[in-house]
């Protein structure tokens, strides 16, 4: 056995001191792990502006939804010329706030996506550099565990200390292992994040894009809204006339359409629409105005902020539809409003009734054919 005495604890001695450096290595790894971003300064002052960002997001809403009240205040009272007026502006600067959300939220949305790019690169070179270390340490593992497995038994100070070594052996194997793991899950979820912030940037730039052709149809509105002043030559009475004129051509269009609903005649399928009641169309309002109406429920009677519901409702029965139901519900919204499809579909046909002297009804309108067999107005 003396062949075996020297060589042996040779090779034991250089096996423990392989372990201390190996305990080292994966420690150096841990460092590598720790850090959430190389810049920390940085990391915390980007984090302060997505907050005072979103703290200028909350007062501007809190302004948004004090112009809305202010609207609905003025929708409550008698229609007259300078009521209209001031409606107008009111709008003006509601849509002048919505405008400056939607800024702030784009800045926020470009805040973390350079918090995420720097994590992200970040990450990437710590896995580079783990994963190079890992390797290296991983080959010369292997090498000790195929070459000394036997060994362990012949130059241990009995068979507890040669499982507890090669035990300690495995355990680090396999923590290295999981380390590589972990930092590679961890790259995946910051470049799943860095693609959502991608797409919720360009859903605030497109929306910024819609607001800002928002503000331009009320500019156009006042712009209209000084050609009537000229018509009125700036008299209330005169307005009055040109209101009723207008109510007047409302009605007829409205009796006009109801007629033209009767003598279409056609037998329906019930089974190619939905289940009456089976809720598949949504309120076609932008979802963060339709949360705030119920702090309205005082105004409306009901917390969505309709002014009058489908069927025979009690401005029907007074005769408004010529003994007909209302064949759709109405919102009491401000302009600007953003408005949306009740469901998924295809757009058929739009327009503006208004547009042609003298026809005063629907105004603008969208008819969105949907792939269930409904259409919506």
């Amino acid at each position: 056995m003396k062949p075996f005495n020297v060589f042996p604890r040779q090779l034991n001695n250089s096996r423990k001191i392989f372990i201390r450096a190996l305990t080292f290595s994966i420690f150096l790894g841990v460092i590598f792990v720790l850090p959430a971003y190389s810049d920390a300064e940085t990391a915390q002052e980007i984090q302060q502006k997505i907050a005072e960002q979103n703290a200028k997001i909350v007062a501007l809403e809190k302004e948004i939804a004090e112009y809305e009240r202010t609207l609905e205040s003025i929708g409550g009272t008698k229609k007259t010329l300078q009521g209209e007026i001031n409606r107008i502006d009111v709008s003006r600067k509601k849509i002048n706030a919505d405008i400056s959300v939607t800024e702030n939220r784009t800045a926020t949305a470009t805040l973390e996506l350079k918090r995420l790019g720097g994590a992200i690169v970040d990450k990437a070179s710590r896995i580079e550099t783990s994963t190079k270390t890992i390797a290296k340490s991983l080959r010369t593992l292997n090498q000790i565990e195929n070459a000394t497995t036997i060994e362990y038994f012949l130059t241990a100070n009995g068979l507890v200390e040669a499982w507890t070594e090669a035990d300690r052996v495995s355990q680090l194997g396999l923590a290295l292992r999981n380390e590589i793991i972990d930092l590679q899950d961890t790259k995946v979820a910051l470049t799943v994040d860095y693609g959502e912030t991608e797409k919720k940037r360009a859903t605030l730039l497109s929306l910024k894009k819609e607001l800002a052709g928002q503000k331009l149809l009320l500019d156009q509105n006042r712009r209209e809204q000084q050609l009537l002043l000229s018509a009125t030559r700036n008299k209330e009475s005169e307005y009055q006339k040109i209101l009723a004129a207008k109510q007047e051509a409302k009605a007829a269009f409205e009796k006009e359409l109801t007629d033209f609903e009767a003598s279409l005649k056609f037998t329906l399928d019930p089974n190619t629409i939905p289940r009456a009641g089976s809720g598949v169309l949504t309120f076609p309002i932008d979802p963060a105005f339709m949360a705030r109406c119920k702090d309205r429920v005082k105004t409306f009677g009901n917390a969505y902020c309709l002014t009058q519901f489908f069927g025979y409702t009690d401005f029907a029965k007074s005769g408004a539809y010529q003994g007909n139901q209302h064949n759709g519900i109405d919102f009491g919204v401000p302009d600007g409003t953003k408005i949306v499809a009740a469901l998924s579909g295809v757009v058929e046909a739009t327009g503006n009734t208004d547009a042609s002297k003298g026809c005063y009804s629907y105004g603008k309108w969208v008819l969105v054919r949907h792939g269930n067999g409904l259409t919506t107005l």
